[in-house]
């Protein structure tokens, strides 16, 4: 359609996970919500203006974060994308453009001052200052002392890989296939760029699920256990199974024979966003068990980290080292050292168990005047490294075999479903 590309910043793919995306879906489902809507919010916005006294919508301090990543906000074109741009996917999108917002404000600013009911709750003072929101990721990163060349992982469920760069580093780069670049979004005065999985804790669970099916029904069924008795075993079995099995795939060999897997059973995040495609399995015998099922998927959703740092690195972003937080990385050494052989790189695990509250507090920190820049707060408020896990050589090399495995598999597995796409439009 020519013009502005709107999505340049945000790795030149619209996710539909996104805030133009998401409101577009209810417009286009609900009229009676897109009609009664005054305007939109994100959920760090939304929890901001809810706790701050001044309720005047025209002046609250939308997330640079939220904005950024998500709604195509950028300077380049003074805020939000144009009109010609929105109307062209529903005219309503400019009605609505004009209840939103021009600005957007850093989480190191204050948003406004605690409200009387609130402060009431939190047993604080109407003095307290409230810092403009952001997402959790980000804030993790803060909190887990994020500096340039560091890739922060928040590794849970899914997955938000968090790095920042000078924007002398960056310069006029686009990073393609990402979840954005944002001037600040991270660490003021810095771009904050942002990539993701899926999936990466939930593959694990998915499998898991599967395996505790015949078994959770066997139990329901039963006649010979009592209920109460039925609803500890299960509780023990699921408490017990991951444990298990990853000390069992951890006795398995790495192999290039070896079961291979892809991790988009949820779709792919990043790098180029695409819901649309599935998970495979390769290499499959009579002799694959549980464990090595298991191991495969483990190796899937490392490769798909790797996936990830390859992007940024190829597109001119350096990475030294990776620093985890979350509960994947806090709670599954096989996992973590899994990953730092494929990456090929040390990876250190945060201390903090709520790294995105620590750096929410890192924030409200330099708001509040205690300490002049993030930087600063974060040398002082940070709370370090428990361990750190380093690529073994031997497993490295095993790894390079795997991997190109996997990235054949998946170039299979997206080619047939685009091409699976193209007979649907031509139906």
């Amino acid at each position: 359609m020519g013009g502005e590309d709107f999505t340049k910043y945000e790795g030149g793919i619209y996710s539909s996970e996104w805030f133009w995306a998401k409101i577009l879906h209810i417009i286009r489902e609900d009229k009676a919500v897109s009609d009664s809507a005054w305007t939109w919010m994100e959920h760090c916005d939304l929890m901001t203006y809810w706790l701050i006294s001044d309720k005047d919508l025209p002046s609250f301090k939308r997330s640079r974060c939220a904005a950024g990543h998500k709604a195509m906000w950028h300077a380049d074109w003074g805020g939000l994308p144009e009109d010609n741009f929105l109307s062209q996917l529903d005219p309503h999108l400019i009605t609505l453009k004009s209840n939103l917002y021009q600005e957007t404000y850093t989480s190191d600013q204050v948003a406004g001052k605690l409200s009387k009911e609130w402060a009431e709750k939190l047993g604080l003072t109407e003095e307290t200052v409230v810092t403009v929101g952001t997402f959790d990721a980000h804030s993790g990163a803060v909190g887990a002392e994020v500096e340039e060349h560091t890739l922060v992982r928040v590794m849970g469920t899914s997955t938000c890989d968090i790095i920042v760069a000078s924007n002398e580093a960056v310069g006029d780069n686009l990073v393609e296939g990402i979840c954005g670049q944002v001037d600040g979004s991270v660490i003021p005065g810095m771009v904050g760029l942002e990539a993701g999985q899926s999936a990466f804790g939930d593959v694990l669970a998915w499998f898991g699920d599967i395996l505790n099916w015949p078994v959770n029904n066997l139990l329901t069924q039963s006649e010979l256990i009592d209920e109460e008795t039925k609803t500890k075993l299960i509780a023990e079995i699921k408490k017990n199974l991951i444990k298990d099995l990853s000390a069992a795939a951890e006795k398995i060999p790495v192999s290039e024979s070896a079961p291979v897997a892809l991790d988009w059973v949820n779709g792919r995040r990043t790098p180029d966003a695409n819901q649309a495609l599935k998970g495979a399995m390769m290499n499959l015998t009579l002799g694959t068990q549980a464990p090595h099922i298991f191991r495969a998927l483990v190796e899937a959703i490392c490769f798909g980290a790797k996936n990830i740092v390859d992007r940024f690195v190829n597109e001119g972003v350096q990475i030294d080292k990776v620093v985890g937080i979350g509960g994947v990385a806090k709670k599954s050494p096989f996992i973590m050292q899994t990953l730092a052989n494929v990456l090929n790189m040390p990876i250190k695990i945060a201390v903090s168990e709520q790294a995105p509250a620590l750096g929410a507090a890192m924030y409200a920190a330099v708001a509040a005047g205690v300490y002049t820049n993030i930087q600063e707060a974060s040398r002082h408020m940070g709370s370090g490294f428990e361990a750190e896990y380093l690529p073994q050589p031997d497993q490295v090399e095993l790894y390079k075999g795997l991997f190109d495995q996997y990235t054949k598999l998946g170039a299979f597995v997206e080619s047939m479903t685009s091409k699976k796409q193209k007979e649907q439009i031509h139906e």
